[in-house]
């Protein structure tokens, strides 16, 4: 993502698709346009549960790793090599690796990227905001977690967003107890984020995740009681809100995939997978 004659970004060249070991097992989406439908709820038993938990442990040691290697000098491709070899040398397989045709094995958003960057030849520099979103499919389930890092040293502005932004995640994921809409999780993380002025992405969402990489089910990261699902012990799903320095509004590249501020200002995102027990959510990617 080299950046054009304004500063903003433009995209980078691609390295080839990388190769899985073929002992590693495939989620059924790939070499396909895209996933099956899901079926069976969003609410699973303790032995899918259990695997689940592997998966998003994985993934969550999987993040830790690429974001400790986030510096000034190294390309997002380099960074997609680690997640990669990580997930591979786990068992694991990387989810996002031909998703809906997706080319790498991990998400990279640079600064105004909202989500779905593909990591490319792209060189990180002093200042930049990334974020690193991956998962891993494992023992027939996955995992999603992603966070949010400043690349050396950065501005203060910066450095709330980041804070604020892991801050409006886990309240939303406070909110999510039983009994409870889903609804209600957006509407924890935009007041607090609203407080600051940012801008809350309306369009992008939390998603059920377990046997299937997204299920169907919508978590919302705006007020929006639309979302009406009753939150029930069992579920598994994301709170993933994106936070942005100026408006929410956005545009995608032609790529399909990336999408970027409209005002071009910075922003940021943080994921958990979480599952709702008797007494609220527990956390299931915590590295």
């Amino acid at each position: 993502m080299p950046k054009d004659s304004s500063g903003a970004l433009t995209p980078g060249k691609l390295s080839p698709m990388r190769q899985v070991p073929t002992e590693i097992v495939r989620p059924e989406y790939v070499g396909r346009p895209g996933p099956k439908p899901h079926e069976g709820g969003d609410r699973y038993d303790e032995e899918t549960i259990v695997r689940i938990r592997r998966a998003s442990k994985i993934a969550a040691q999987a993040l830790s790793v690429v974001l400790a290697a986030a510096k000034p000098g190294i390309t997002t491709d380099q960074l997609d090599v680690i997640g990669h070899e990580f997930l591979v040398s786990q068992g694991a397989y990387p989810s996002t690796l031909g998703y809906r045709g997706f080319p790498k094995s991990l998400c990279s958003s640079l600064n105004e990227v909202i989500c779905h960057g593909i990591p490319d030849d792209t060189v990180l520099q002093d200042g930049d905001l990334l974020n690193i979103d991956i998962s891993a499919f494992f023992d027939g389930v996955h995992g999603d977690t992603n966070g949010t890092v400043l690349i050396g040293s950065a501005s203060q502005e910066l450095e709330l967003l980041v804070e604020r932004t892991r801050e409006a995640m886990l309240r939303g994921i406070r909110a999510a107890l039983p009994g409870r809409q889903v609804n209600i999780i957006g509407r924890a993380i935009e007041s607090y984020a609203k407080r600051f002025g940012y801008g809350v992405v309306k369009e992008f969402t939390g998603h059920g995740v377990g046997p299937s990489f997204h299920t169907g089910l919508i978590i919302p990261h705006t007020d929006d009681p639309e979302y009406d699902t009753i939150i029930e012990p069992g579920m598994v799903f994301t709170v993933e809100p994106m936070i942005t320095l100026g408006t929410a509004d956005w545009d995608m590249w032609q790529d399909g995939w990336t999408v970027t501020t409209k005002d071009k200002k910075h922003t940021a995102q943080f994921e958990h997978t979480i599952l709702i027990t008797e007494d609220g959510p527990e956390i299931l990617t915590e590295a």
